[in-house]
């Protein structure tokens, strides 16, 4: 049986001044088993990850029969980065959110997660024992799954609490928004060859059209189900379950072939349109969609959402959903390039601070248009660099978002693209996505979720 805690007694023995072994030692590993890990479960001090020489404070994972993590150190669940309270000279160490010494632990934590010896760890927290924060990896995305908070004799138990139902209960997917606030940029075939390639690599797929134009829906050709989006909007005893709608293909043998699954939009959802109407008659008003994606969250891998372009209840709904926004943008389009940057930088942290579970997030953007051709993507990149200068003055960094492979003394300006052929417009005539048409289209989506979801 395990041992109540004392957090209060843990908490007052950790100095002010508290060295990184010291936070470690009185805070982390009595963390670690609070969450349900026993000492031969983890292993500390630091766990190699098999990315070069890199090592995480604290691993740990259930043992399964004779193998016991202690021991055989495989296949870690959960990681933990301890930093201390000060540095040798005194100097405080502040992991709130959005400072420096955040910056790098978070970018710590996601590397880690990431590497050789850890691809089944699904979990890592970053921790001084005055903040703390748990991080989800889904794939090759990792997300946060708590925002960063500050730890205090009222607050620990429940914090500890909320972390351990989380790793112990996993969600299973990833709910990704397809957004920018500037159409014309392929939202709705972004969505529907995602879904399709995502299900070429044998992922279980939900597609969520929550856009009351509802062209995702028309170029499936599907119907909507038993009971509406609309229906599940206004009643909160609906069976939500009954609004998803197969979306089968049959192959040239006249076989019926299951690919996705798809919650369409309804005619009704026009209404909705009216953001006060919308308030007014929506319980929860732009929160009740994550409230019915809930049920699916440990059904599917991926949950994908397709919404309009305008920042009213739709977008905003879709966005407080989501885990990640990807952003889809048009090389030669500059109104979409601005338009990506007002998404990371106003209507995702608008999001977030209601949301206060630290996220949703930005995904880097990508290119969705015509061929680029060098002088093109010169033009392109000179304005990304005034982007991103002019969000350095207001001490944000875009640089991830729009050339995620640069680093620190060495500007790369690579980004994602998915050239535009007639073959992908012309899928929605035979309601079925391109990727499952033609081969470039295939390649290049297959491109498009190595770079941002699959390893």
């Amino acid at each position: 049986m395990m041992t109540t805690i004392n957090w209060n007694k843990v908490l007052d023995g950790i100095p002010d001044n508290a060295s990184e072994a010291i936070v470690n030692s009185q805070f982390v590993s009595v963390l670690i088993e609070a969450l349900g890990f026993t000492k031969n479960e983890m292993q500390f001090p630091q766990f190699p990850t098999g990315r070069s020489a890199d090592t995480v404070d604290f691993a740990a994972r259930k043992n399964i029969g004779t193998d016991k993590f202690l021991f055989s150190g495989v296949d870690p669940y959960l990681l933990v980065e301890g930093k201390g309270r000060a540095i040798a000279t005194g100097a405080r160490i502040n992991l709130a959110e959005g400072t420096p010494k955040y910056n790098t632990t978070r970018e710590q934590i996601k590397k880690y997660l990431l590497s050789p010896n850890c691809e089944r760890a699904q979990w890592g927290i970053i921790t001084n024992g005055i903040h703390i924060q748990l991080f989800r990896r889904h794939g090759k995305v990792v997300i946060p799954a708590t925002a960063c908070t500050l730890i205090n004799k009222g607050n620990i138990s429940a914090i500890v609490q909320h972390i351990k139902s989380l790793i112990d209960n996993p969600p299973k997917a990833l709910t990704v928004c397809i957004y920018n606030n500037k159409g014309g940029v392929g939202k709705t075939t972004t969505t529907l060859n995602l879904a399709a390639i995502l299900r070429k690599h044998k992922k279980n797929v939900l597609v969520v059209d929550f856009d009351s134009q509802r062209d995702l829906t028309r170029n499936l050709g599907l119907d909507v189900g038993n009971i509406t989006l609309s229906d599940c909007l206004t009643d909160t005893k609906a069976d939500v379950t009954k609004t998803v709608v197969p979306f089968n293909h049959k192959d040239k043998r006249g076989k019926i072939i299951h690919f996705f699954d798809v919650i369409p939009s309804s005619d009704d959802m026009e209404e909705f349109t009216d953001q006060r109407l919308a308030e007014s008659k929506i319980q929860k008003g732009a929160k009740r969609l994550r409230d019915i994606l809930k049920p699916f969250v440990f059904q599917y891998d991926y949950i994908l959402i397709d919404c309009p372009t305008q920042w009213l209840f739709f977008s905003q709904s879709s966005l407080y959903a989501s885990d990640v926004v990807l952003i889809p943008t048009k090389h030669n389009g500059l109104a979409s390039l601005h338009n990506a940057a007002r998404v990371i930088t106003q209507f995702i942290p608008e999001i977030k601070q209601v949301r206060g579970d630290g996220g949703p997030i930005a995904l880097p953007i990508f290119f969705n248009g015509e061929k680029i051709t060098d002088p093109a993507l010169q033009t392109a990149n000179q304005e990304i660099e005034k982007i991103i200068e002019r969000a350095k003055k207001d001490g944000l960094d875009l640089q991830p978002y729009y050339w995620p492979k640069s680093t620190t003394g060495k500007e790369i300006k690579t980004i994602c693209s998915i050239p535009s052929y007639a073959t992908i417009a012309n899928a929605a005539f035979s309601h079925i996505p391109a990727v499952f048409l033609n081969n470039i289209a295939l390649e290049h989506y297959s491109g498009l979720i190595k770079e941002y979801f699959l390893k």
